[in-house]
């Protein structure tokens, strides 16, 4: 068997761990870039995330806006509806009312409830088909512009209920009325 010089071992040992280390550096820098590539795809990913949750915030947020606000002019257009003597028609102004409730009325799944009233004028019977009548217009009107049928409970109270005592217009005109409820 030939003997290698110790200098000749130590020369082949030496390339051998160069080579080691040269092909292992490779493949850290290799890996080293496939972590920081791994990373920020990582942090791309969360601030994708963060964002939207943030736009869905920015959304319910604005819903909850649009439904406050819809919620305010339902309250501020009223819920009494007033009709003119001895009719079922809806007035121009309880038209823009009703409208603003429906608005609301379509933003969530609430029933509601209509009681028609009348002045005292007239019989019982006749103030009591009136009122309904009253009731079924609002009801009719609120159906025609999107609201389910289902979720509207119509009552007549005729002439048992005023709201103003008297024998006059300015007290008659107080009870010809329909009221959301």
């Amino acid at each position: 068997m030939k003997q290698i010089p110790v200098a000749g071992k130590a020369l082949t040992l030496l390339f051998a761990a160069m080579f080691l280390v040269a092909c292992s550096g490779t493949s850290t820098k290799e890996e080293e870039a496939a972590a920081a590539a791994a990373a920020a795809a990582a942090a791309e990913q969360a601030a994708a995330a963060d964002a939207a949750r943030e736009a869905e915030r920015q959304a319910q947020a604005a819903a909850a806006e649009a439904q406050r606000q819809m919620e305010q002019a339902a309250m501020a257009a009223g819920t009494v509806f007033y009709f003119e003597f001895d009719s079922a028609t809806l007035t121009p102004a309880a038209q823009a009312a009703v409208d603003a409730h429906i608005a609301l009325l379509k933003t969530n799944d609430r029933s509601v409830r209509l009681d028609g009233h009348t002045d005292e004028r007239g019989t019982r019977d006749y103030n009591m088909a009136l009122g309904e009548r009253r009731a079924n217009a609002v009801r009719d009107y609120m159906v025609v512009n999107g609201v389910a049928s289902y979720r509207i409970e119509t009552v007549s109270y005729g002439e048992e209920q005023p709201v103003a005592y008297g024998s006059g217009e300015s007290s008659w005109s107080q009870n010809r009325r329909v009221e959301l409820k």
